[in-house]
């Protein structure tokens, strides 16, 4: 019988294409820095790793909190990091001083679709309202078929578990279906995030999400 490729899923009938080496991130995270030190040292350790694969950091530009961390973090490895950062934060003074490149530009919409366009896939820190902001709305937009790379929460302390809660939640009450829990995977650590986006099909979808 012949398999259709698009719909192979069972045990050696997987034809995806793996991930091509990627090249850079995306990461949400903090502008602040919060009150557990685990999660500074996760910035810290992941910038570390970023510039050690040679994989160019893309994030919100800023210098406080763990944006800074993890930004300090691959400039101290020797790695490349992209900042992307409204004109009115740049304007209060926030925005890193000592990047590889900083791009301004005119609005929060604009910089959340120029960070995705310049990643192959997306991380999570923990971080506040506008890293949730930030995250749902890359996996709303993989649920709506606008794109389909990589998105990891990066949670070794469960910060984020009562966001898995939540999704978990949504199903039980019918406002969400059991697919929503493959728009994203929860890695516990370092090894295992850069495990899961080497053995990440590639993605297929070629359109850039849109928000209009």
């Amino acid at each position: 019988m012949a398999v259709d490729p698009d719909r192979a899923t069972g045990l050696g009938m997987r034809t995806e294409t793996l991930m091509a080496p990627i090249n850079a991130l995306a990461v949400y995270c903090g502008s602040n820095a919060g009150n557990d030190p685990s999660y500074r040292s996760l910035a810290h350790d992941l910038g570390r790793a970023l510039a050690a694969r040679g994989i160019a950091l893309v994030y919100g530009g800023g210098r406080v909190g763990l944006m800074g961390v993890v930004a300090d973090a691959v400039l101290a490895g020797g790695g490349s990091a992209i900042g992307i950062i409204p004109e009115h934060l740049a304007r209060r003074e926030v925005r890193h001083q000592h990047l590889t490149e900083t791009v301004v530009v005119p609005s929060m919409h604009v910089r959340k679709q120029r960070m995705f366009d310049m990643a192959d896939a997306c991380l999570v820190l923990p971080g506040g309202l506008g890293t949730l902001d930030e995250t749902i709305e890359v996996v709303t937009w993989r649920q709506l078929g606008l794109h389909d790379k990589p998105i990891v929460i990066v949670d070794p302390s469960g910060f984020w578990r009562p966001l898995e809660a939540l999704v978990q939640h949504m199903i039980g009450q019918g406002f969400a279906s059991h697919a929503a829990l493959r728009l994203f995977h929860v890695a516990r650590s370092l090894d295992e995030t850069f495990a899961f986006l080497a053995a990440a099909p590639a993605p297929r979808v070629a359109a850039a999400a849109e928000r209009t």
